[in-house]
C-alpha cells in the first residue's frame, strides 16, 4: 500500500479513517463555512482525520436549469476560507484540465469525478499540479481498469493517488455495489475510498435530476467498513430535502456521529 499524504496527520492509506464531507454543492459561504465547523466537530468526536469536500460547479446536472454552483472564482474563495479561517484541509472535484492549475491552488486534493475518470487529458493536468488526486470509478468500469488510471496519475507527478468505489449502472435509474470492487482496487497498492451517498443515487431518475434513497447509506457503509477502505466519502447535509443538489441521497447531519461510531467499530473488530 502507498499511503497518500494529504497534509500532516491526514494520510489515506495509513491506520487511520479519513473522512472526506459536506455538502454536494457550495449553496452559499454562510451555509459552507457553518457546516464545515460542524462536520470538523463530528469528525474530531469521532477522532477521524477530516477533509470537508463541496463542489463549485456540478458540471453533470441532469437539467440545464438546475443549481450548478457558485462557480470557479467564488466557489474557491469560499472553499480558501474555509481551508484558511476553519483550518481544514479541503477538496474538491475539476471537470475540466484548465480548471487544475488554479483549484490546486486552493485545495489539498484534487478530485476526478467518475464520468471523468477515462478522461487522459484532465487526469494528467490533475497530476501534474503536483496536488495528491482522488479518482472515482465510473458507474461503467469494471474495478480492473482502475489500474491503468493509476498508472496515468502516477506517471504524471500526482503527490498520490486513491480510487473511490461509488457504484456501478445496474439497469434504468440504478447502482448496485459489488464490494469485491474494493478488494480489487486495493490490491493495485492505492488507497481506497467508499463513497457512501453516491453509491444510493437514482441518476436522472426523478425526471430533471436525479434521485437517491438515503435510507440504504449506512448499511453500505457497515459492509464497506467490514470489508476494508482507507476512506469514506459521504455527502452530508443538515437539511438534505431543501438541498440545491443531490438532496435525495445526502445524509443528515445529525445521523452522522452514529455512523462514524460503528464505523469506528466495525474497523477495530476486522483490525484484530
Amino acid at each position: 500500500m502507498k499511503p497518500m499524504v494529504i497534509r500532516d496527520g491526514i494520510v489515506l492509506g495509513g491506520p487511520e479513517l479519513v473522512l472526506l464531507a459536506g455538502p454536494c454543492v457550495i449553496e452559499s459561504e454562510a451555509h459552507a463555512l457553518a457546516m464545515a465547523e460542524r462536520l470538523a466537530i463530528v469528525a474530531a468526536n469521532a477522532g477521524i482525520p477530516f477533509v470537508y469536500k463541496s463542489s463549485f460547479d456540478k458540471a453533470n446536472r441532469t437539467s440545464l436549469g438546475a443549481y450548478r454552483g457558485p462557480g470557479q472564482a467564488e466557489g474557491l474563495r469560499i472553499l480558501a476560507r474555509v481551508r484558511d479561517e476553519l483550518g481544514l484541509a479541503v477538496t474538491t472535484d475539476v471537470h475540466e484540465p484548465a480548471q487544475c492549475a488554479p483549484v490546486a491552488e486552493v485545495v489539498d486534493v484534487l478530485q476526478i469525478p467518475a464520468f471523468l475518470s477515462r478522461q487522459t487529458d484532465l487526469l494528467v493536468a490533475a497530476a501534474e499540479t503536483g496536488r495528491p488526486v482522488t479518482v472515482k470509478k465510473a458507474q461503467f468500469s469494471a474495478p480492473e481498469d482502475m489500474r491503468a488510471v493509476i498508472d496515468k496519475v502516477q506517471q504524471s507527478g500526482a503527490a498520490g493517488v486513491a480510487l473511490m468505489e461509488r457504484g456501478s449502472s445496474f439497469g434504468y435509474h440504478n447502482l448496485v455495489v459489488d464490494f469485491r470492487g474494493l478488494v480489487i482496487m486495493r490490491s493495485f497498492g492505492v488507497p481506497v475510498v467508499f463513497d457512501g451517498t453516491h453509491s444510493v443515487q437514482l441518476p436522472g431518475a426523478a425526471g430533471t435530476a436525479s434521485g437517491g434513497d438515503r435510507r440504504f447509506v449506512p448499511p453500505l457503509v457497515r459492509a464497506a467498513a467490514a470489508v476494508g477502505i482507507d476512506g469514506l466519502f459521504l455527502e452530508v447535509h443538515d437539511c438534505p430535502n431543501e438541498a440545491l443538489c443531490d438532496g435525495p441521497n445526502q445524509l443528515r447531519l445529525e445521523d452522522l456521529p452514529a455512523l462514524l461510531a460503528t464505523v469506528q467499530a466495525l474497523r477495530k473488530v476486522v483490525a484484530e
